[in-house]
């Protein structure tokens, strides 16, 4: 088995790229069920967020799944893959486990030591787990990635500037402003990224929060955690005329202002300025309204020269971290060798016992006379011979396993207690027969074993 990661993010792809390969929340359901099917595939989780698009998979093939999940990225999205392969990346095992800690710590976002990705990848991975499509290795991997980010943001304090790109948007409505004092803000959007705008919008001054929402009940709850006003999309055009700065955050599939709706209102403006920053991806806001006199439009990428001003801390802390999921993979790599070595280890003690069987009957048809008590002791003694031959080779078997040659030492192992059938689906009875073999010949020494059976029960 490996462990595959295939994604674009804000470093691989601008966000007219990234937009194209959003994932609607509604369709996730499908979407990880057609991927579960694509073959080879044992577990899946697709994390989707405004800066990344990124599909993780357990597969049985390397180089094919690679293949199979660029073929679902195109199905899905109706898009030729000449036109993104080259925004794509693909990490593999150990790389692709290091990237999964680096993400949900925020030390692979656009602002080091977010936090807002940690919440968003739990929820991919609790999502894939609902819908059955998370086995053994991305159960493990994922808990212990969400884990270990919190203990991360708790004990080296990353997270305690306040550093998103929710505040990189407050932090450019104050360059442009210097106070959001007498200032209007509309808001369009009601989920957790607006909520973090309007708590920044709040901390630094701003007197007036408008908030749009499709869904004007959800709008006017929100308005009511920040005392500000709820409105409703048809109302968008009206309050532009009187608005500041709008900054929109909403997970709608297109846009939801056009250049014709702002142009339309601007005579009402009389030439005040208007500053729109649209933080959502896919865009919410008409690229093309930037071109209207006295309208100024920013996206997500804009932000990241304010982003960088606030890093120079952050990115002391994420050395300590990065030391943090060093030990993660390491602990990680143990339990995934662990859990491929136990079935063979499993497979070796179930045919010792068979044989341990196999003798007793073999012995017990020879010795008739045996007492209850006899058979008993006999049976006790016999399997730990068996236990303790065993112990010493399945102890150094876990260490090779886990050193850098463990492939070769599965193979070994594996070969040498004839057990390729864990392996490659070989029919193991067949295998087995040398050692039933050997066990033959080993009962016709039983005579003499018994008598020195016997002197020891007698001595006990």
């Amino acid at each position: 088995m490996h462990i595959i990661v295939v994604g674009l993010n804000y470093k691989t792809a601008p966000v007219e790229i990234r937009e194209k390969f959003a994932f609607a929340k509604e369709d996730l359901p499908e979407a990880l069920a057609q991927l579960k099917k694509t073959k080879s595939i044992l577990e899946c989780v697709i994390v989707g967020t405004c800066n990344r698009t990124e599909i993780y998979a357990v597969v049985d093939r390397m180089y094919l799944c690679g293949h199979a999940i660029r073929g679902f990225i195109e199905e899905w999205f109706g898009i030729p893959r000449q036109q993104f392969n080259h925004h794509l990346y693909v990490k593999e095992d150990e790389h692709a486990i290091r990237h999964l800690f680096q993400v949900t710590s925020g030390l692979d976002s656009m602002i080091i030591g977010e936090t807002q990705i940690l919440g968003q990848v739990r929820e991919a991975f609790l999502l894939s787990q609902k819908e059955k499509v998370t086995g053994p290795v991305f159960n493990t991997l994922f808990k212990q990635a969400v884990t270990m980010a919190k203990r991360a943001h708790s004990e080296t304090g990353i997270a305690d500037n306040p550093v998103s790109v929710s505040y990189a948007a407050v932090e450019l409505g104050k360059r442009i402003f210097g106070s959001f004092a007498k200032k209007s803000v509309l808001l369009i959007g009601a989920g957790k990224m607006s909520e973090l705008t309007a708590k920044h919008l709040r901390a630094n001054g701003a007197s007036r929060v408008v908030v749009a929402n499709r869904t004007y009940e959800k709008a006017v709850e929100f308005a009511d955690k920040f005392a500000g006003e709820a409105i409703s999309f048809d109302e968008l055009t009206r309050v532009l005329a009187e608005t500041d700065i709008v900054i929109s955050s909403t997970g709608s599939p297109g846009l939801v202002i056009n250049r014709q709706q702002v142009e339309s209102m601007l005579h009402l403006r009389k030439s005040k300025p208007l500053f729109m920053i649209d933080i959502a991806v896919p865009r919410d806001l008409d690229p093309h309204i930037g071109e209207l006199s006295n309208v100024f439009l920013y996206d997500i990428d804009d932000l990241q020269s304010i982003v960088e001003s606030n890093l120079a801390e952050r990115e002391k802390i994420a050395a300590e971290i990065e030391a943090m999921i060093a030990e993660e993979e390491k602990a990680f790599d143990e339990w995934f060798k662990t859990m491929e070595i136990n079935p063979l280890i499993n497979a070796l003690q179930t045919k010792a016992s068979r044989i341990h069987e196999e003798t007793m009957e073999s012995m017990l048809k020879k010795l008739p006379d045996l007492s209850d008590r006899e058979v008993k002791v006999i049976r006790k003694l016999t399997k730990s011979i068996v236990n303790q031959m065993m112990r010493d080779p399945i102890v150094r078997f876990k260490e090779m396993a886990g050193g850098k040659d463990g492939k070769e030492a599965i193979a070994m192992f594996s070969h040498l207690f004839a057990l390729e059938s864990v392996t490659d689906g070989q029919n193991e009875e067949e295998e087995a027969e040398p050692m039933k073999a050997g066990a033959g010949r080993a009962n016709d020494k039983l005579p003499l074993l018994g008598l020195q059976l016997q002197e020891a029960l007698a001595r006990s």
